[in-house]
């Protein structure tokens, strides 16, 4: 079947070239080009690849499911044949499949489990510029592999706005292919006087409809908007929803948590025809195509993680995105046709803003980075080759919490219980407790709360006060019910549930404890006894 004439077409001869010859290459092309699609399609054919798969890295878990999913239906099929994918809580591939979507965790546990590869011809980073901590840590393992156990495994780097001329250096002088991409002109407005995030309660959302009403009246097309975080775009989502009752629009919110039927509403073109206004996290700024978006309205903020050493915890925070963020966000006004792109700043305060967001590795927690390293078997980070090194003073107090939590011995060498706690695939603080609920019989309990503080909180007030109590969640996770004021999100306790139901699953694949007491009911206190086990 012939491949879409995406404008990525041009670079692939140039591009399996250079992994033929070289082994390793990058291919820098803008937003529309194709590259996700495309690019792993046109694999398929080439000789170097044989029998074996193509696995490609997608950073979140929406763009793996919708990257699969276009490149099956390329070929005609349905996900889970030629084309599947793999993320945490869902898996769609057969003994037919050959190019293997995966999330940036998927692929840290493959390498473990078989650090060759085997089978693998090519490992595809799709929107490295995202600079992702488990992104960053497969590219630094699959190098590994390539320099102690297989040279043939393949390398492939793709983004928009990465600077390639380190990451060349990294892949040994790999070969840099560029595409020119589609050129869709995209009018830029600044919308001066946006205090965003610093601003009343409620400010952000009435200056983000008014800028959106006035967009959709004056252009075409269906509009994608960029708020920081699940809270403001519900909020944002009722605000437009009055605002335009009587108008053929539909508001649909996009973000993470959101269960698979309401991404892919969001996805997919109106089944009635009518104009889409599409609210969403920066989980929208890479990997998909919307069709039919020709307005973006940018709030200029995103939420992040950040790791405070010295509470040792770690926290999410709003701030101001960088220009190579505000220049996704832009293109995706321009993927099928002109566009216009509100931004929420103005022009002058455009240029102070960051070239590009820091590395998740220069600010994240270590702790889960330390772990799989010593599973790896690389004591010493400096062994492996990175873009960005850890930083060593974060990685050194990361590896004393992994000592005081029996993960790994004095000399950096993981434990028994070192190695049982990377299978579970939860921080190393949750894993502690999972393993040591399940030695004195309350592994269930251990789970539902692994599960509750691993996923976003399900709880939200409707009152002043600030509930932070963990056994009220744990008894609405149970359908014990809650106290009035307080309104519990279902769709989120469902994944929570299934998180609880997939670590169990786990569990059980691991051996038993020679120490475990068997099931037990849970204790009065039994749920702060396990807490204390992970902090």
């Amino acid at each position: 079947r012939d491949l879409p004439k995406l404008p990525v077409a041009e670079a692939l001869p140039s591009m399996l070239d250079a992994l033929d010859r070289h082994g390793c290459c990058i291919l820098r092309a803008p937003p529309g080009a194709g590259k996700s699609t495309v690019v792993p399609l046109a694999m398929l054919g080439a000789a170097w690849r044989g029998e074996e798969r193509i696995l490609v890295l997608e950073p979140r878990r929406i763009a793996a499911r919708a990257v699969a999913r276009r490149m099956a239906e390329t070929l005609g099929e349905q996900a889970g044949q030629t084309v599947g994918y793999r993320t945490r809580l869902e898996t769609k591939t057969s003994a037919r499949t050959r190019i293997e979507v995966v999330t940036d965790g998927i692929l840290t546990r493959m390498l473990q489990r078989d650090p060759a590869l085997d089978g693998v011809a090519c490992v595809v980073f799709d929107e490295f510029h995202e600079r992702r901590l488990q992104s960053d840590l497969g590219l630094a393992l699959c190098l590994d592999v390539r320099r102690h156990l297989r040279d043939t495994l393949r390398i492939l780097v793709m983004s928009a706005t990465l600077e390639t001329g380190p990451l060349a250096e990294l892949l040994g002088d790999a070969p840099v292919v560029t595409s020119s991409g589609q050129s869709f002109d995209v009018e830029t407005r600044f919308e001066a006087g946006a205090r965003g995030a610093s601003g009343p309660a409620g400010e952000l959302e009435r200056r983000v409809a008014a800028v959106t009403r006035r967009a959709l009246a004056e252009q075409a097309g269906d509009a994608l908007i960029f708020l920081p975080g699940a809270a403001e775009i519900r909020r944002l989502s009722r605000l437009l929803d009055s605002l335009l009752s009587d108008e053929p629009v539909r508001v649909l919110p996009l973000f993470g948590d959101l269960p698979a039927a309401q991404q892919d509403a969001a996805l997919r073109p109106d089944a009635g025809g009518r104009r889409k206004v599409i609210v969403a996290t920066n989980i929208a700024e890479t990997s998909l195509t919307i069709d039919g978006v020709r307005i973006v309205v940018d709030s200029g903020l995103e939420r992040r993680q950040r790791f405070d050493p010295a509470t040792g915890m770690g926290g999410l925070v709003t701030r101001r995105i960088s220009r190579a963020s505000a220049d996704q966000r832009r293109g995706r006004a321009g993927r099928t046709a002109n566009g216009a792109c509100y931004r929420l700043w103005s022009e002058s305060s455009h240029e102070s803003l960051a070239r590009h967001s820091p590395p998740e590795i220069a600010e994240a927690d270590l702790a889960p980075l330390a772990l799989e390293l010593a599973c790896w078997g690389s004591t010493d980070s400096s062994a492996l080759a990175w873009l960005d090194p850890p930083p060593a003073v974060p990685l050194a107090q990361a590896m004393d919490e992994l000592v005081r939590l029996e993960a790994i011995d004095d000399s950096g060498r993981p434990t028994a219980i070192g190695r049982q706690m990377a299978e579970l695939g939860l921080h190393p603080r949750l894993a502690h407790m999972v393993l040591r609920g399940r030695e004195i019989g309350v592994q269930d309990l251990a789970c539902k709360i692994a599960a509750l503080l691993s996923e976003r909180d399900p709880v939200r007030l409707t009152g002043p006060a600030r509930n932070t109590d963990l056994q009220l969640r744990i008894d609405a996770l149970q359908g014990l019910g809650t106290p009035a004021g307080v309104d519990v999100s279902l769709p989120s306790l469902e994944r929570i549930r299934r998180v609880q139901r997939q670590m169990k699953r786990r569990l059980a694949r691991l051996p038993a404890p020679a120490s475990a007491t068997g099931a037990a009911p849970p204790a009065p206190g039994a749920a702060g006894l396990l807490v204390a086990m992970a902090y």
